[in-house]
């Protein structure tokens, strides 16, 4: 099977778009392919100041993944903290990156660009990210659009090792995923934390009923029909509907006597059925963390594994005496 590795940062409250953005994807590559996911905690530490903050966030991202169907039996699932060896290789990497191909990332000048403090970790994530991928002989990377570049540095700096020792480091190939579909936020505009527009995941139901109710919609009287191609309720609706529940929904909308209140509490009801497992699982992780805290140990025994081996490898290529 071919290996497929994909980092999520510890970021707090997951929203509708991380899960249909990232999470599904995970889910259905665990059943097709040697999966590896970890928990970027390092790369946290560039935006993350606040020990006590990661640590929980750390714990919890794990817990949500975990709640919402990631499989550790079929994924190895892990803390990239737990992996010491990531550092080691970062470090031995960073002889083989160009300064040059640092000043030219585009993520590193967006963030300082926003104010977010310049510092060599930032500066230097891209390399991090390289050891991420390339210590476990990762040959798919599933990634955003935003993050192409940062996998074709990967590339780069693994190409210019092999140059020197042969072929040790496998060269990976970025996936996007096409058919992911944007998912909007209350205002219409891609559903992200830095827009304020989200929609949390595991919110109460009464939170959740408020979050919808904020969905901007336009002033259509309630008697009136209403039109579901540009409607922020419907294109969110939509996502947990099957073909036929979606033609009905779209008569609905096109027989008139219903307010965007009544499809609001549609959506509301799509959304609270559709985690409902979820949040079951959620609340036994929350009560039972060294399950959770066993499950990570697992899966960083299986990363150390393979992660060790291929440091051997790479100690007697540069010279590391033992």
């Amino acid at each position: 099977m071919t290996r497929v590795l994909t980092g999520i940062q510890p970021s707090g409250a997951l929203h509708l778009g991380n899960y249909f953005g990232a999470i599904k994807q995970m889910k259905d590559l665990q059943d097709s392919s040697d999966l590896f996911i970890f928990i970027a905690n390092y790369h946290a530490l560039t935006s993350l100041k606040d020990g006590k903050a990661l640590r929980e966030n750390t714990i919890d991202c794990a817990i949500n993944f975990l709640s919402l169907g990631i499989d550790p039996s079929k994924a190895t699932f892990y803390a990239q903290s737990d992996v010491k060896e990531v550092l080691e290789l970062y470090w031995i990497l960073s002889g083989y990156t160009p300064m040059g191909l640092l000043e030219r990332a585009h993520s590193y000048k967006d963030k300082v660009s926003k104010g977010i403090a310049a510092n060599h970790s930032l500066f230097s994530y891209p390399v991090l990210m390289a050891a991420d991928i390339l210590l476990y002989d990762a040959k798919i990377v599933p990634v955003g659009k935003d993050q192409i570049q940062h996998v074709e540095m990967t590339r780069d700096i693994a190409i210019k090792f092999n140059n020197d020792f042969g072929d040790i480091l496998t060269i990976p190939e970025f996936k996007v995923a096409e058919d992911v579909q944007t998912v909007p936020g209350l205002d219409g505009a891609k559903m992200s934390k830095s827009y304020g527009n989200t929609i949390d995941i595991f919110n109460t139901e009464k939170q959740l009923k408020k979050t919808i109710g904020k969905i901007v919609t336009d002033s259509t009287a309630l008697e009136d029909a209403k039109d579901w191609t540009t409607c922020n309720v419907f294109s969110l609706a939509k996502l947990y509907l099957d073909q036929a529940g979606q033609i009905e929904l779209q008569k609905r909308y096109e027989k008139g006597g219903e307010g965007y209140g009544h499809f609001k509490m549609h959506l509301k009801e799509l959304i609270w059925d559709y985690y409902a497992e979820a949040r079951e699982k959620r609340e036994h992780y929350l009560n039972n963390t060294d399950e959770v805290y066993d499950i990570l140990s697992d899966g960083a025994k299986k990363a150390s594994k393979i992660a060790k081996a291929k440091m051997e490898i790479i100690r007697d290529a540069v010279g590391i005496y033992r």
